[in-house]
C-alpha cells in the first residue's frame, strides 16, 4: 500500500520559501496571517468578525487498498449553541441563560472509488472557551448507502448513537470521559493553539484518544477511547504545498498499534492547518486494507461570511480556497 506521508516527506525544503499563494485571501486586511514569530491576535479579535475561515485541501484517502484522491474543506465558525438542546440558537437573545459559545468545525470529504464516490463531513462543536468537544456529528453517503453517527459529550461520558444501513451496526453506546480525553477530530483545532500552544516545542504527552468517526466508518470499526502519544518537534520547518510555501511546526501524533499521523501547523497566525497525513502501523489492525487514513495538503484560504454566497456566482469564491465548482 502507497504510504500516505510520502507525498509530505517531499515537502520539508532547506531553505526559506516565498509567501504563499492563499496569502491573497488574508493579506491586506483583517484576519490576515502574521509574520512567524509575531505576537497572536486575541482570539476574539479574529473570531468575531461575523465570517468564517474556509481552508481547501488536495486530499488523498487509502480505501480499499489505494489511493483515492479528492478534496477537503475545512470551516471554522464560532456561533451561539443551546447548551440543552445541543443545536445552534436561532434567537440567542430568547435565552440568554441557555447560550454556550462554541467554535463550530465542519469537515468535508469528497472522493472517488472506482465508479462511485463517497461524500462524508465532520460537524464537531467545541467551547470557544476552551475547546473541549460539545458535540460531534458524522454523515456519510455513498453508492450503497447512507450512515449517520452523532456524540454527545457530557460531564462524565460520551452518548453514541449511530444508524447505518447495514445490518447489526445501528445503535447507542454509552462510553466513559476520561480526564484529558481528546476527540481525534479536534486536532484540527488544538493543534493550532488559537488560544496558546497546545504543546511547547520538543514537548511531548500521552492522552486518551477517542478515533475519528470517520476512520471508524471506514474501518467498521465501533467507537471506544485508546491511547495516543502526541509531540511537536523541536524546531519549525519549512513546507511547500499547492497553496505555496510557509514556515511550519510538526505535530507527530502517534497511535499504538493502528496509526500514525503528522500535522504541520503554520507558524504565524493564523496558524492554519497546512496539511495532515496518517498511515497505518505496521502490524496495525485486520482490517488495515479497508483504509480510512488520509492526507490533505492546504490549497488555499478565506474569511468569508459563505452562508451569503449562495446565488449563481458565488462559485467564483471557490477560488480562493484552490478548488472548482464539482457541477459545472
Amino acid at each position: 500500500m502507497q504510504s500516505a506521508l510520502r507525498p509530505f516527506r517531499a515537502l520539508m525544503c532547506a531553505a526559506a520559501l516565498a509567501g504563499s499563494a492563499a496569502s491573497g485571501a488574508w493579506g491586506g486586511g483583517p484576519g490576515a496571517a502574521a509574520a512567524p514569530g509575531a505576537a497572536d491576535p486575541p482570539f476574539d479579535a479574529v473570531w468575531r468578525d461575523g465570517r468564517a475561515e474556509l481552508d481547501g485541501y488536495r486530499l488523498t484517502v487509502q480505501r480499499y487498498g489505494h489511493p483515492r484522491s479528492g478534496r477537503a474543506v475545512l470551516i471554522y465558525v464560532t456561533e451561539p449553541f443551546s447548551a440543552a438542546k445541543h443545536v445552534k440558537l436561532d434567537d440567542p437573545s430568547r435565552a440568554p441563560g441557555d447560550v454556550l459559545d462554541v467554535l463550530k468545525l465542519n469537515l468535508v470529504r469528497h472522493f472517488q472509488t472506482g465508479i462511485y464516490d463517497y461524500h462524508t463531513m465532520i460537524s464537531l462543536f467545541v467551547r470557544a472557551a476552551d475547546f473541549a468537544p460539545v458535540k460531534e456529528a458524522f454523515s456519510g453517503s455513498e453508492w450503497c448507502g447512507q450512515v449517520y453517527d452523532e456524540m454527545q459529550f457530557g460531564t462524565r461520558e460520551v452518548t453514541d448513537r449511530f444508524s447505518s444501513y447495514f445490518e447489526g451496526e445501528s445503535g447507542a453506546t454509552r462510553l466513559g470521559l476520561p480526564g484529558g480525553g481528546l476527540a481525534e477530530d479536534d486536532l484540527f483545532i488544538l493543534l493550532r493553539g488559537l488560544r496558546g500552544p497546545f504543546l511547547g516545542p520538543g514537548a511531548r504527552r500521552s492522552v486518551a484518544f477517542l478515533p475519528s468517526p470517520f476512520y471508524a466508518r471506514l474501518t467498521h470499526a465501533r467507537p471506544a477511547w485508546g491511547t495516543a502519544e502526541i509531540e511537536r518537534l523541536a524546531a519549525p520547518q519549512t513546507v511547500r504545498v499547492p497553496a505555496g510555501g510557509f514556515r511550519a511546526w510538526l505535530y507527530v501524533v502517534r497511535v499504538p498499534g493502528q496509526r500514525e499521523g503528522r500535522f504541520w501547523v503554520e507558524a504565524g497566525a493564523p496558524h492554519r492547518i497546512l496539511g495532515w497525513a496518517w498511515e497505518p502501523a505496521r502490524g496495525g489492525p485486520p482490517r488495515r486494507l479497508l483504509g480510512g487514513t488520509d492526507a490533505g495538503e492546504l490549497t488555499g484560504s478565506a474569511r468569508l461570511p459563505y452562508w451569503n454566497l449562495h446565488d449563481p456566482g458565488g462559485e467564483q469564491y471557490l477560488r480562493q480556497l484552490g478548488l472548482s465548482a464539482p457541477v459545472n
